[in-house]
């Protein structure tokens, strides 16, 4: 650990930290390993998925302790000073295991030496940005999904995680359940034959009532909540509950992201991607069709029927009308796998009844069949938090590294472009640019409300 923070030491901004009180953990109470030969992770935004999910996710693990929190809305970071707290006082049995640092603005949490990591569990056009910045302090890092807002954010974070030599986990956790990469494997290894379609089942969302203009509560920054997206009057429905931790409004509305084609689909694309063998390209043709509200504050779309077409001959297709999971289609067969009865939050919006079996096939000899030791073997983890901390220790690439997150979460956007734009849209991987429709690429990137976006991030 001690390479490790020299590493950081000189990759850290050039500016001097803000004065906090150093974070109390006793050696005689968080493990067998010493508090220095830890990983001291910081957590950026506690809102449901990081309670739920991320939060719990980490702190299982004895490589590292949590030792800092931070968020936009005041009450919501005290809950989750609270939460990291609690956990490790019921974990050694103290009253006073650890005392947690707050900060309201996570940048001055990225100028703290003690601080090696940090998780990004903020909404979703506040992910690419914090990453960037983060990397440039030195800082390893998980990462929400979807990776970004839109590509052109995508492939400047990218590059330059990929510049700094920093680990990034991207929180496409599916990649560390079983099932998926044994469905995968099947694939790679011939067992339906030649592939020639996958089907993807994913929702939509529900349109939501009219909202009026309400007063910011004096817990949020609002205006840093709305970060490089236009400034819009608050609702409490476009943002998040001031009570509870139930599934925020701002996922259902465009000015902070694209819905459920984001939200769950780069969970999807990214697994289908692993067993279609292409997680370093993408489409080269995709048309959509969609419904979006009509009315009402919420505006992401509706059900919706995406194509998209690969250079491998290989066709995609998803919609809410099949069953929320992959379905690999080839000459011998088919491996349909989900995640069962798997859910990330309390609040995700699972139909288990169509989407109980995790794995299933058109003959279960294949599901049976065992992969040979010269056969193609898929990157296994265990536990998606788990494999991140192991990779941060090691300098080994994670099983979900930022180039294939951001490849994943491509083709959720473009699907999203071609719902707004009518006909077969013609795209190039290498590019990264619709060949044929000026209005298309107009969509790659988005206006960023000074000073906040990954445009006035200083590299």
């Amino acid at each position: 650990m001690k390479t490790r923070r020299k590493f950081i030491k000189s990759s850290l901004l050039g500016a001097s930290a803000a004065f906090v009180v150093p974070t109390i953990i006793p050696s005689s109470v968080l493990g067998k390993n010493a508090p220095s030969n830890k990983i001291n992770v910081g957590q950026i935004g506690c809102g449901r998925i990081a309670r739920d999910h991320d939060l719990p996710g980490t702190m299982q693990h004895n490589a590292c302790v949590v030792t800092a929190v931070s968020d936009l809305d005041s009450n919501r970071m005290k809950d989750g000073k609270i939460l990291v707290e609690e956990f490790y006082n019921k974990k050694t049995g103290s009253s006073n295991a650890v005392e947690i640092k707050m900060y309201a603005d996570y940048k001055e949490m990225l100028l703290q030496k003690d601080i090696d990591a940090v998780i990004i569990s903020t909404p979703d056009h506040w992910h690419a940005q914090p990453a960037m910045e983060a990397a440039l302090a030195g800082k390893d890092i998980y990462l929400q999904k979807p990776t970004s807002l839109t590509i052109a954010e995508g492939r400047a974070l990218s590059d330059l995680v990929h510049k700094q030599g920093v680990i990034l986990q991207v929180g496409t956790q599916q990649r560390s359940s079983p099932q998926f990469r044994i469905a995968a494997e099947l694939v790679r290894n011939g067992r339906i034959g030649k592939i020639h379609t996958v089907k993807i089942g994913l929702p939509g969302d529900p349109s939501g009532p009219e909202a009026a203009e309400m007063p910011v509560p004096k817990s949020l920054n609002y205006e840093m909540w709305l970060g490089s997206t236009p400034e819009v009057p608050y609702t409490e429905i476009g943002v998040h509950p001031q009570k509870g931790y139930d599934r925020p409004g701002w996922l259902r509305l465009e000015q902070y992201g694209a819905g459920m084609i984001t939200g769950w689909g780069q969970h999807h694309y990214d697994s289908a991607a692993w067993g279609m063998d292409t997680e370093y390209t993408g489409p080269i043709a995709v048309e959509a069709v969609a419904q979006f509200p009509k009315s009402g504050l919420w505006n992401v779309h509706g059900d919706f029927m995406v194509k998209q077409e690969y250079a491998n001959g290989i066709t995609v297709y998803t919609s809410g009308g099949y069953p929320n999971g992959i379905r690999y289609e080839g000459t011998e067969g088919w491996i349909f796998v989900s995640r069962g009865d798997y859910v990330a939050s309390a609040s995700d919006p699972v139909d288990q009844a169509n989407s109980a079996k995790a794995l299933d096939a058109s003959d279960p000899a294949i599901l049976k069949s065992v992969i040979k030791p010269e056969e193609i073997h898929l990157y296994n983890s265990d536990e998606h938090h788990g494999n991140w901390l192991d990779c941060i220790t090691t300098r080994k690439q994670p099983i979900s590294p930022v180039e294939i997150g951001h490849r994943a979460c491509t083709v959720c956007l473009i699907s999203h472009i071609a719902m707004k734009v009518p006909g077969v849209l013609q795209w190039s991987p290498e590019k990264e640019r619709f060949i044929d429709s000026d209005l298309a690429n107009s969509m790659l990137s988005r206006p960023q409300r000074y000073p906040y976006g990954t445009n006035y991030v200083r590299a």
